[in-house]
């Protein structure tokens, strides 16, 4: 499956990138990831396996990544796992339900209403 992209109110849900166009892997570091570019490769393959589902929330008029947040498709229910760069936690909040009910609709999974803080496992 292709990444697929959600508007959440004020913020933007777009796949991972670390390309010449744009690259989250300054903000990935920022987040305490070990290998930030590893990091997309693995995002990307998650999707194309859709076994994992990751999505950078963005600030839609620079689209920087301010936040993380996925799932993985490990049995039910599914928790929503994700975290927030420094003075961006709202951000990550209006990011949960519409990536909740994309889980839920267009994947068919149970996905739990609460939101683990940890980044996400591609």
């Amino acid at each position: 499956m292709e990444a697929v992209e959600i508007n959440a109110g004020a913020w933007y849900l777009r796949a991972l990138r670390a390309d010449d166009r744009i690259s989250d892997v300054p903000a990935l570091d920022d987040l305490g990831l070990d290998d930030p570019a590893g990091y997309v490769a693995s995002a990307t393959a998650g999707w194309s396996a859709e076994t994992a589902f990751t999505w950078a929330v963005c600030e839609p008029t620079t689209g920087e990544l301010v936040a993380l947040i996925g799932f993985r498709d490990d049995g039910t229910p599914v928790p929503l796992q994700g975290r927030a760069r420094s003075g961006h936690q709202s951000a990550l909040a209006a990011a949960t339900g519409p990536v909740a009910r994309f889980g839920a609709a267009a994947i068919g999974l149970e996905i739990t209403d609460a939101l683990t803080d940890a980044i996400p496992m591609p």
